[in-house]
């Protein structure tokens, strides 16, 4: 009896690592489970949000979309254009844009337009079709139809436009 003693505290002692062993493996296996479902959630999430990216630049990139920002902006369609030849001949007639019907354009008298110059220094020159009125102040909220408060001006400022 003395001589089986040590010998079943042995196989006591290793079958307890081993569960214990395998408990251990177990839990490893599980965390990384939920790491991995995780990953995956995030995964689905940016993959989501990149394919939103991407239709809302092939809506902007549209040639329609495209024409109607140019418009915003001013710009009218180019006529004809001329070509130069490698051997330094012109093809076709070169002309200026047409204006029809005229677009409107930012008149002096628009105390939001900026003619005096740049809006900051090392900045290019001031453009007439592009608003450089400042921001405004942090405290003040958009209006009751969600568009940004009217500045000083009773405009609303550039600030607030993306």
């Amino acid at each position: 009896m003395r001589g089986r003693t040590p010998f079943a505290v042995l196989v006591v002692a290793l079958l307890s690592a081993g569960l214990l062993g395998l408990l251990m493996l177990n839990t490893a296996l599980n965390e990384g489970s939920f790491t991995l479902a995780r990953l995956k959630k995030q995964t689905t999430e940016a993959t989501d949000q990149q394919q939103t990216l991407q239709q809302q630049i092939a809506q902007q990139s549209a040639p329609d979309a495209l024409e109607q920002q140019a418009r915003a902006l001013g710009m009218v369609p180019g006529g004809d254009p001329a070509f130069l030849n490698p051997d330094g001949t012109v093809t076709g007639k070169a002309q200026p844009a047409e204006d029809e019907p005229p677009v409107p354009r930012p008149s002096a008298a628009d105390p939001s337009a900026s003619a005096s110059g740049p809006a900051s220094p090392g900045a290019g020159p001031a453009d007439p079709g592009i608003d450089l009125a400042p921001a405004p102040p942090a405290g003040s909220a958009p209006g009751p139809s969600g568009s940004p408060a009217p500045g000083p001006s009773g405009s609303p400022s550039a600030g607030a436009q993306r």
